[in-house]
């Protein structure tokens, strides 16, 4: 290796090390605004969400309105988008697009959520003023409690002064991840007030893994009417025709109320193989009280039943609403639906 090969080495490698040590300062200044934050967390969030709350409770037409400028303003956006997708009706309203028109889109029944960092932007004051006009409340999230902003505001959310970690203290940073957090905040306080469910969540989310990973065991089982069934006092020879017809690799055995006794699969029929199996009652070949799953639970549950059996995994599942036979989840519908 040439001397300049060995100096361009080293010098790399202490780029490589000053740049990790970089990012760990930053990360950390970033990781004392968030521990802040938490701890200035008080009654006004509190109050912040039963605003915003009673407005979507209410059953009127209210939305929240989420403004901000600059980098405030891509925040924003992301904290309507996650109020949103989480129950929350949200939009993102330019301060600056709002004084050339878009003032239309925000109504007397809805709530302004505005985001600055100093309180003092001038974009702002068209729609402080216009919230004020037609008595709008407005809430502020903003590091100067003293600003504009604050104190036209009907409550303040106060970000606690922390040293932004860009190293000239201007470019925002600590104070946009502040905001974010406390967006995400607002967003999960009042997901856990409305007491949203996995499948109202789902409502938001039809698309993409994260509706699939939401789908219930009803919306891919097999109903009770294409079950593969055989009544209890059958011999084994009619379960081999039924296992053949559906095709699904294992007859259910119930009684002549529908109640479920057994279930006989690919394997019972091979611990049981002799000349006589086919005259052999299928209660003699079936197993008793087979794995099952409510028809209620989320499909990826059933996934996780029929993939951590010890040594090997099972096909499928009954499925059962209390002590009623419904239908059959099977693992292979479960891969085809992007679940496993």
């Amino acid at each position: 290796m040439t001397p300049s090969k060995i100096l361009e080495t080293s010098e790399s490698v202490d780029r490589q090390a000053q740049d990790i040590t970089k990012a760990r300062e930053v990360l950390q200044a970033e990781i004392a605004g968030l521990s802040a934050l938490c701890e200035a967390i008080d009654a006004r969030f509190s109050a912040a969400v039963d605003f915003i709350h009673k407005m979507k409770s209410s059953g009127g037409y209210g939305r929240l309105i989420v403004a901000g400028i600059g980098k405030s303003g891509h925040v924003s956006r992301k904290i309507a988008a996650t109020l949103a997708s989480t129950g929350t009706p949200a939009y993102f309203v330019h301060p600056g697009e709002a004084s050339h028109g878009d003032m239309g889109m925000i109504t007397e029944h809805d709530i302004v959520l505005m985001l600055s960092n100093s309180g003092e932007n001038s974009e702002l004051s068209d729609l402080i003023h216009y919230t004020r006009r037609y008595g709008i409340p407005l809430i502020a999230v903003t590091s100067n409690p003293q600003s504009a902003l604050a104190k036209h505001a009907d409550l303040c959310l106060p970000l606690p002064k922390a040293p932004e970690a860009c190293p000239n203290g201007m470019a925002p940073t600590t104070s946009t991840t502040m905001m974010l957090a406390l967006g995400d905040a607002l967003a999960v306080a009042l997901l856990a007030r409305m007491g949203l469910t996995p499948e109202q969540y789902k409502v938001f989310h039809p698309g993409g893994k994260l509706g699939r990973k939401l789908m219930k065991v009803s919306e891919l089982m097999i109903g009770f009417e294409n079950l593969p069934l055989v009544e209890d006092s059958a011999l084994m020879d009619r379960a081999l025709l039924v296992l053949s017809e559906k095709n699904m690799g294992s007859v259910l055995v119930v009684d002549d109320a529908g109640t479920l006794r057994g279930i006989v699969t690919d394997g019972d029929l091979k611990r049981h193989m002799a000349p006589d199996l086919l005259q052999r009652p299928v209660t003699a070949v079936m197993t008793a009280n087979p794995k099952s799953i409510a028809v209620e639970a989320l499909a990826v549950e059933a996934v996780s039943a029929m993939t951590k059996i010890s040594g090997h995994y099972l096909g499928s599942l009954v499925v059962m609403d209390g002590p009623k036979l419904v239908g059959m989840i099977r693992l292979q519908d479960c891969v085809q639906a992007g679940l496993v």
